[in-house]
């Protein structure tokens, strides 16, 4: 539910009565893992519980739900006869809860409190945060397109003229110097650092000072000889664990406009905390998903806890 947690405490402020389906178990192939919630007011859909696949069979159940106020279980799978006629042609199995959304849980989210959904235990996701560094068009696509999946983005340049709101909307402002900046912010295993300024003022000594942090990601912009370069600088400043940098950041998509090389780093980032691969889908084998059941996405934590098993 945290996942469209914003979603549905607006509907419940509104007034509307919700039902609110979140997949309990997924064994097999199946779009979406455990964790992930939609919701039904009687008129609209809030999220997305299964990528199509049987949503419209369990919008049914959302309104038995709303009509009697009470909860059900319903399983879908290659196993159900019913399997193909209401979509679910991926192959997978899926467990899906369905509750009344009442005043606890919105209670639950605005907190950002653990919530029990038939044994599962489901915490609020983990807060990251990604740092740029630098005021440019690559910036502000990667400030957008971080926001979008989840991210709380801080835009730091010295240079005013540049760093403004209209032109990172949504993101954390900052015009300081950034070396300064950078020991004076709070950041932690779950931060992404992404220097992108390209500035010979302060781009080693930045790049030196992040790698001597506990975060999660140091990415540099620049090319091959920049990387070169950059890498002797650090060498001379005695900087530590220069390996965790990645120069020059991102992954080799073949795109070059602000737009690909935000996708390009995002997908780097992504994989440098989920350890993937990296490969096309279609040269690897097994479950799509590595989070089987008791794992959920979008960085939602699901732990389960068999003394309220049903």
């Amino acid at each position: 539910m945290h996942e469209i947690a914003d979603r549905l405490l607006a509907a419940h402020t509104a007034g509307r009565r919700l039902a609110v389906a979140t997949a309990i178990s997924v064994e097999g192939s199946a779009p979406r893992t455990v964790g992930t919630s939609m919701a039904f007011d009687g008129e609209a859909v809030i999220g997305s519980i299964a990528g199509g696949c049987v949503e419209g069979a369990v919008v049914e159940t959302c309104e038995l739900v709303l009509a009697d106020g009470i909860p059900r279980t319903v399983e879908y799978g290659v196993s159900d006869e019913t399997a193909f006629s209401v979509g679910l042609t991926c192959g997978g199995q899926l467990r899906i809860h369905v509750q009344p959304f009442t005043g606890e849980l919105a209670a639950a989210l605005r907190e950002g409190s653990a919530i029990e959904v038939c044994g599962f235990v489901e915490r609020a996701p983990v807060a990251r945060r990604m740092i740029i560094f630098g005021a440019m068009e690559f910036s502000a696509a990667l400030s957008m397109a971080a926001q979008v999946i989840g991210y709380r983005v801080t835009v730091c340049d010295p240079r005013p003229l540049f760093a403004t709101a209209a032109r990172f909307p949504g993101a954390e402002i900052v015009v300081r110097w950034p070396t300064e900046f950078l020991a004076s912010t709070e950041v932690d295993e779950h931060t992404v650092i992404c220097v992108l300024s390209h500035d010979a003022r302060f781009d080693a000594e930045l790049i030196a000072q992040a790698l001597s942090l506990p975060v999660a990601y140091v990415g540099a912009m620049g090319s091959r000889n920049t990387h070169d370069r950059r890498v002797a600088s650090l060498a001379e400043r005695g900087a530590r664990d220069v390996s965790r940098l990645h120069s020059p950041i991102g992954l080799d998509l073949g795109g070059s406009t602000p737009e690909e090389t935000a996708i390009a780093i995002l997908a780097e980032v992504i994989a440098e905390r989920t350890k993937a691969s990296t490969l096309a889908l279609t040269g690897t084998t097994g479950a799509i998903h590595s989070g089987g059941a008791g794992q959920a996405t979008s960085g939602t934590h699901m732990s389960f806890d068999n003394s309220s098993a049903p």
